[in-house]
């Protein structure tokens, strides 16, 4: 899974990228310095694991992962295709989340693109860019609707419909996740929206890019579903070691921009451990047995018999997955068993 980090230009993004990739890419003082997206893939922090693989002791220990992609920054036009907006809106399209970059610090060295420094304003810039490039596509894609409704193609009416609750959204300035049906389970939203890829569709996460992390933002900020992190400090804690970090009383934040990502994208987590590695493998909310099984090997999924299961802290409580079959903790769960976050699943096939 895939987020996107996208803002302004010079707002802290590549940084933000460095610090948790531990990349070194290119970050000046100039905006447009990122201009092919910088990829790079970071593990989801799970202390579960490191206990797990202690009572199994594991061999190896495999953490999940989210990737990030840096994006270069947009600019007021992006969507009419100032700033290489036309490239950079392509870029943000291929991701499954955006994690908006917003400057909330002062600092007169550097650069802000339009000398000022508003929070609110930023977020409405880029969200206005990328409203904007949304109402193009699904006017393009009403213009076809409209056409298959004259022709009484199947289902064209009921999705013409749906497409103008979105515009209407986005008309009104709000990004399209803001329509209340577009989380439906209903086949023809899901596909209507599938095949419009709307940017504003995705699920964002704000990152407050402040000089202090206690640092009080207005009350419409802190609504909005946020993370604060002095990310020039998350720089600089790559180059001290933890004693010299605990020293100087600094910490990272980073931890919970990762975890949040991972919530915002609807995943959870279930494990595997023994001998040979304990995992952690990364699966949607909501996912069935076998569903599960197919992030491990398609065969666990298409061949599926049934699954043993149980919570890693009854686990850890046991002492071993055999003391945990002796004790009758482990649960034989068949293909509706719908996995929890933490469940440790042997499957059967």
């Amino acid at each position: 899974m895939k987020i996107g980090i996208v803002g302004l230009p010079n707002v802290g993004k590549s940084t933000l990228f460095k610090a948790l990739t531990k990349n070194p890419v290119d970050i000046q003082n100039y905006p447009f310095c990122t201009i092919e997206p910088n990829v790079g893939i970071v593990k989801v922090p799970d202390e579960r694991l490191q206990k797990l693989a202690e009572m199994s002791k594991s061999k190896k220990i495999i953490p999940t992962v989210i990737e990030f992609v840096d994006i270069a920054g947009l600019v007021k036009g992006a969507s009419t295709g100032e700033g290489l907006g036309n490239k950079f809106l392509a870029n943000i399209r291929e991701v499954d989340a955006i994690a908006q970059v917003v400057r909330a610090f002062d600092n007169d060295k550097i650069i802000h693109v339009h000398n000022k420094i508003d929070p609110a304003s930023d977020i409405e810039i880029i969200n206005t860019e990328l409203i904007l490039a949304d109402l193009e596509t699904v006017r393009k894609v009403r213009t076809r609707l409209e056409k298959d409704v004259r022709g009484m193609k199947k289902d064209a009416k009921k999705q013409l419909s749906i497409l103008e609750k979105i515009q209407k959204t986005l008309e009104e300035g709000k990004l399209a996740v803001e329509t209340q049906f577009i989380a439906s389970s209903d086949e023809i939203t899901r596909q209507i929206v599938r095949e419009l890829s709307l940017l504003t569709a995705k699920p964002f996460l704000y990152v407050y890019n402040v000089s202090d992390i206690d640092n009080k933002l207005t009350d419409a900020l802190e609504d909005r579903s946020h993370v604060k992190l002095d990310i020039k400090i998350e720089e600089e804690l790559i180059e001290m070691s933890k004693k010299e970090a605990q020293e100087l009383g600094i910490r990272s934040n980073l931890d919970e921009l990762v975890l949040k990502a991972y919530e915002i994208l609807g995943l959870i987590t279930f494990l595997t451990t023994g001998e040979d590695e304990s995992r952690a493998w990364t699966i949607k909310k909501d996912s069935t047995a076998p569903q599960a099984g197919a992030a491990i090997h398609t065969d666990f999924q298409e061949k599926f018999i049934r699954a043993e299961v149980i919570n890693w802290e009854e686990l850890l409580n046991c002492g071993s997955w055999s003391k945990a079959r002796e004790m009758g903790k482990l649960r034989l769960e068949g293909k509706e068993y719908v996995v929890q976050d933490g469940d440790v699943v042997e499957f059967k096939i």
